[in-house]
């Protein structure tokens, strides 16, 4: 009997400390939305600026979505719509200027349409934000050297706090002075500067230590 009662007493303990454990990140999680910015078709096999890792990162992203969701927190989807003369990608009407089905919106989540890297210039995002009193970000998306770099600068800029989420952010080879730079060199260089100095501008996290409350 003793035995059992001790059991009992244990599994109370458990209980209460991981009701604890999940009260104290949804009180963490008080006035932070995702951010999820350009995952769309034409960065995605086929499309027509293929990203490297743009589908692990989409996944990852998605795993991040579904914790928002879960937990009735706000969600904001930005998609690049190019009207620059020149654009070859992303362009109005396409399919590739879609967002891609793995973080398809559903209803009642903010879309916010931009034309510039910076999902906050010319767009009604920082207006939002504000009538929500979002004070956080977390952020995924692509190109994490473009438009994520960007926009969590000016977030920042803005006064927000925010989180990367680092593999859920995708880029693409690119070339400087006629050699290439891998994207994985670029992923760890601007994940590694955007959270320089104390995170400055952003926390730099794995999608797994996030959701693991880290």
């Amino acid at each position: 009997m003793e035995k059992l009662f001790r059991n009992a007493l244990a599994l109370c303990l458990a209980l209460f400390s991981l009701t604890t454990i999940n009260a104290q990140q949804k009180r963490n999680m008080e006035n932070t939305a995702l951010l999820i910015i350009d995952v769309q078709n034409d960065y995605f096999p086929g499309g027509r600026m293929e990203l490297s890792g743009a589908e692990q990162a989409a996944n990852n992203t998605q795993k991040i979505l579904e914790y928002f969701r879960k937990n009735s927190l706000p969600v904001v989807h930005v998609r690049h719509i190019a009207v620059n003369e020149g654009a070859d990608f992303f362009l109005p009407e396409s399919s590739g200027s879609e967002i891609n089905a793995v973080v398809s919106p559903k209803a009642g989540e903010k879309v916010v349409i931009k034309h510039f890297p910076n999902s906050f210039r010319e767009t009604d995002l920082l207006e939002y934000l504000q009538k929500k009193g979002i004070k956080k970000l977390v952020i995924t998306g692509m190109m994490t050297d473009v438009c994520v770099d960007a926009t969590t600068r000016a977030a920042f800029d803005l006064g927000f706090s925010n989180t990367v989420i680092g593999d859920a952010t995708a880029t693409r080879d690119r070339n400087l002075n006629g050699q290439t730079v891998k994207a994985s060199e670029i992923q760890r260089s601007f994940l590694a500067g955007i959270s320089a100095l104390g995170n400055l501008y952003a926390g730099a996290v794995r999608t797994a230590d996030f959701l693991a409350g880290q």
